[in-house]
């Protein structure tokens, strides 16, 4: 049976959606039947968490996933040299980088490459060309990539200059809520979510912008997630007179998260630019609405189902958040739309089209 080497060297518990990506996909491969054995290559922060849904032994790198000098070098060098120990017949990076150099073939799966295409968006400038750099030997070595978005392939074939052929377009599913309440919780008409990371592209600041625009008496509550230590839209959140209406939490657990996405009236997504959006079909599942920012990436992810908005203009969020805030015929209806369109998207699809990628690559492992 050929063995599949996984590179979980980027698998810490700080990564977000790249690690929703790699547990999802893996827990859904352990239940799909092909030839394929799997390892996995963990980081010293994976080996301290639950990883009992990989399906497969897993090999403790004794490498730092968070030192971005140890986690580098173990990326380039020490992942094609383990694969080697274990006999491995391919290599997967599910986390956007590969070695350097490998005797055997390598699938990377690549989520963006937003330090080429926006680097001013990135919140770490001196790592912006090393990482750049990374990038592209990764996909020097290797045979063929996994892509999640279209908008992404693009960028993968103009900035890596990588083949069309030896790309694969694997769309990301929503994963829905593990804890069920015994009854469905009444929905908020006036309470909106976004969830995320600060970082520059997220565009919190043009979302709460956009709050401001719209009159105190008529103004929806906003909670906004993710942050880590002391939250930098705090001073903006002051300074636009929104502390009554803009509740800013950090990193929540899991069932906290689930509470809000059950009970709040809508997710927003202001982002500038992003890979894809997998909160977006976890709320579409959950049957709550989603608006987003209006750039190709969100157009193919939230479809028909979810409504646009201009992200850099204020008084557009503003009106389409009043829109939605006032009629609960139509939240209704984006519900009924969104829990249409997210079915279309599964994990088993993923899991079938990966391996086809792993077939491909060991068909014809051109470097």
């Amino acid at each position: 049976m050929p063995l599949v080497f996984v590179n979980l060297l980027q698998y810490t518990g700080k990564k977000g959606g790249m690690e929703t990506y790699a547990r999802e996909l893996y827990r859904e491969l352990g239940n799909v039947p092909s030839e394929f054995e799997f390892v996995g290559y963990g980081s010293s922060e994976f080996m301290t968490q639950d990883h009992s849904w990989f399906p497969g032994e897993i090999v403790d790198s004794g490498i730092s996933g968070e030192n971005r000098f140890t986690w580098a070098r173990g990326e380039l060098f020490a992942v094609s040299r383990a694969a080697v120990r274990a006999h491995a017949d391919l290599i997967h990076g599910p986390s956007m980088f590969g070695p350097m150099r490998s005797k055997i073939p390598v699938v990377i799966s690549i989520h963006d490459l937003l330090y080429f295409s926006d680097p001013d968006f990135m919140s770490t400038p001196l790592y912006t060309e090393p990482v750049k750099w990374m990038e592209k030997r990764g996909a020097a070595t290797a045979s063929r990539i996994i892509s999640i978005s279209q908008v992404s392939v693009d960028a993968i074939r103009n900035y890596l200059h990588f083949p069309a052929d030896r790309i694969d377009l694997i769309p990301l599913a929503g994963t829905p809520r593990t804890a069920h309440p015994e009854a469905p919780q009444q929905r908020e008409s006036d309470h909106f979510l976004a969830v995320g990371v600060r970082r520059p592209h997220k565009n919190f600041e043009g979302l709460l912008r956009g709050f401001a625009a719209i009159p105190g008496e008529r103004r929806p509550r906003l909670t906004i997630t993710g942050s880590y230590g002391e939250d930098p839209l705090r001073p903006l959140v002051t300074e636009l007179g929104l502390d009554d209406h803009v509740e800013l939490l950090g990193w929540i657990e899991r069932s906290e998260l689930e509470h809000l996405f059950a009970t709040a009236t809508a997710l927003i997504d202001a982002s500038l630019v992003t890979g894809f959006s997998l909160p977006t079909l976890e709320a579409m599942l959950e049957g709550l609405p989603v608006v987003l920012a209006d750039t190709p990436v969100f157009r193919e992810v939230g479809g028909p189902a979810a409504r646009y908005f201009d992200p850099r203009d204020p008084a557009s969020i503003a009106a389409v958040v009043e829109q939605i805030a006032g009629d609960a015929g139509l939240q209704r209806r984006m519900a009924d739309e969104g829990r249409v369109w997210a079915s279309g998207f599964s994990w088993n699809k993923v899991a079938t089209q990966t391996l086809d990628s792993f077939r491909s690559a060991l068909a014809n492992p051109r470097r």
